[in-house]
């Protein structure tokens, strides 16, 4: 059996708070995720009248799983640059939070 120490890694400060780059980044995020959430319930009627019967279709699965499907375009569409939404969204936010100080 050995003794129990301490490492020498638990002894240092904590990490300084992140810098003033984080906010901004959170922001950006949060913009790109509403930017998503808009196009994907943009892009739900264009599915919903497509028929999931027929030798290919997916039947009742295929129309349980679209949802998943339409949010990961949704989220692809916004990751290859989008529609312009979330740049508008964090101009604002920072706008707001300007005004806030």
């Amino acid at each position: 059996m050995s003794d129990l120490s301490v490492s020498p890694a638990l002894l240092q400060p904590a990490p300084s708070a992140p810098p003033a780059a984080a906010p901004t980044a959170r922001m950006r995020e949060t913009a790109e995720a509403f930017e998503a959430s808009f196009l994907a319930q943009m892009m739900k009627p264009m599915f919903e009248g497509l028929s999931t019967e027929g030798p290919f279709g997916g039947g009742e699965a295929e129309s349980t799983w679209r949802s998943f499907m339409i949010e990961a375009m949704a989220k692809q569409t916004v990751k290859a640059g989008g529609i312009g939404l979330a740049d508008q969204v964090v101009a604002q936010m920072l706008k707001m939070q300007e005004q806030a100080q």
